[in-house]
């Protein structure tokens, strides 16, 4: 594509460059510029991308876009604008060719239930004959191919990238992770989303939104920018979570026909008579005054709401509801979400990526459903993230949970023992002094609770979920939950016999 052309997608506030300069892709890594490639110069949490402008240039830049024109030397090609995220996103569209136009593009957001609900929809689609590509925390992927995955939404050139590479491999859909993180730096922009679905909104990232309030209106822009400017012609549909408090905020906003889900609350698709066990789930789902028998492999109260919300876009997008049912029967479930580690022991271990208090508090009160004596927890909170929701979350593993081990999750940059100093507090206020204990050695604090697991007691193994890593300080150490725990079970099984 000609650099002229590229020009008037996005707000420019002056350039030097040759408008009749072919451009062959955009990137905002340096180290992934490659000839003929515009740079995006973005100022970042941990770097400024302009230090980065000439090594650009020495690895065949064509153009670099910049806020600053003082990183730049005379006689290269640039454009200066007001907002270079956004103008990554307003370049990225164009020079892949508007990906997004050529397919019907479904994007979930909320804090909980993002990465169980895309896979069940991908789930959905794909049983019934579709092509979709899925975007989102554990891998982006498309038919058996897994494609890695850097941030739950990608960077906007990285996303119009991977659009265009479902569209070169025949697929028909994109099913989307819409992290509020993206929302709020404009990764999405150039994006023209056919289906929004809310899940949920309870405390996180604050560290990044400030507050709830906000918080919320990054989500809500999902919702708001659903069939603005619209150059596609098939319907929009929103889809929402009736039982939630934010609800009526993201109906109001939303100019598109809205769907309604829930389980309380009156809504267009519920759930009746949930009944929840350790093997999964069972209940009526009520629609359009039909009652139909749904029986899941996987379980929790927040796991029927993903299967409402998956449900409700199978129905939107024309799949017949007995074959979404049929579909949805036969998912075991998705890796780190309410996962099961077994050797054949006579106690439960579950690993879960819960590491919001309404999360954890889903799959303590879950476990609590099917325990037939202790619920023993082990939990930390991530380091460089946001640090109120540490003490909610103590209180909330102290309130549910017979015994409780505070130990690493994330711990970054941050000291792993002032981490555990701000959930204590938390703790202290709903749990016993006998009822915890520290243990900051991750792979120590999961050995001690299945150590002391009894017959029928519950393992909770939360944060990490599907991570196959541990950050500390900048080392990023091989580790995983869930092998973690399975060496810990097959090694007190070999010690009792």
């Amino acid at each position: 594509m000609l650099l002229g052309e590229i020009l008037s997608y996005s707000e420019i506030n002056e350039w030097d460059c040759d408008p009749v300069t072919e451009i062959t892709g955009i990137t905002y890594d340096s180290r992934k510029v490659f000839p003929g490639a515009a740079f995006v110069a973005i100022k970042g949490f941990k770097t400024d991308g302009h230090l980065y402008i000439e090594d650009a240039f020495v690895r065949g830049a064509a153009v670099v876009v910049v806020e600053d024109k003082r990183f730049i030397s005379k006689g290269r090609p640039w454009i200066k604008v007001p907002d270079s995220r956004r103008a990554l996103a307003d370049f990225s569209a164009p020079i892949y060719g508007f990906p997004g136009d050529k397919l019907n593009i479904i994007g979930v957001t909320g804090t909980n239930g993002k990465t169980t609900t895309t896979n069940l929809i991908t789930s959905i689609l794909e049983e019934y004959d579709h092509r979709p590509g899925l975007i989102g925390t554990i891998h982006n992927r498309i038919g058996k191919e897994i494609i890695p995955v850097e941030h739950t939404t990608p960077e906007a050139s990285d996303l119009q990238s991977l659009l265009a590479y479902f569209v070169d491999k025949a697929a028909d859909y994109a099913v989307m992770e819409v992290s509020s993180h993206a929302l709020e730096l404009h990764r999405v922009n150039g994006t023209e989303y056919d289906v929004a679905v809310f899940t949920n909104l309870t405390q996180d990232h604050l560290d990044f939104h400030e507050n709830m309030d906000k918080y919320l209106a990054a989500k809500g822009k999902l919702f708001s920018n659903l069939g603005v400017k619209s150059k596609k012609t098939r319907h929009k549909f929103a889809i929402i979570n009736a039982d939630d408090q934010s609800s009526d905020s993201l109906k109001d906003i939303s100019s598109v026909p809205v769907i309604t889900y829930g389980i309380n609350k009156q809504a267009d698709i519920m759930a009746k008579d949930v009944r929840i066990s350790a093997d999964g789930a069972k209940f009526k789902l009520e629609y359009i005054n039909q009652s139909l028998p749904v029986s899941l492999k996987i379980t929790g109260i927040f796991n029927v709401y993903n299967v409402l919300a998956a449900t409700a876009v199978g129905l939107v997008e024309g799949v017949p509801i007995k074959n979404i049912i049929t579909s949805l029967g036969k998912i075991d479930g998705v890796p780190g979400r309410f996962e099961k580690v077994s050797a054949g022991q006579d106690y439960t271990v579950i690993v879960d990526y819960s590491h919001t208090p309404d999360s954890l508090e889903n799959c303590l009160k879950t476990a609590r459903e099917f325990a037939e004596s202790r619920i023993i927890t082990v939990f930390g909170c991530g380091g460089d993230r946001d640090s109120k929701k540490r003490p909610l979350m103590g209180e909330v593993a102290g309130r549910l949970s017979d015994y409780i081990i505070v130990t690493s999750d994330n711990p970054r940059s941050e000291d792993p023992h002032k981490i555990i100093e701000d959930i204590l507090p938390g703790l202290k206020h709903s749990a016993s002094n006998s009822t915890y204990t520290v243990i900051a050695d991750r792979k120590e604090a999961i050995n001690r609770a299945v150590e002391m697991a009894g017959t029928r007691d519950v393992v909770i193994i939360a944060g990490k979920g599907h991570e196959t890593y541990q950050i500390i300080g900048s080392k990023v150490l091989d580790f995983d939950d869930r092998e973690v725990a399975l060496a810990a079970i097959e090694n007190r099984m070999k010690y009792e016999k």
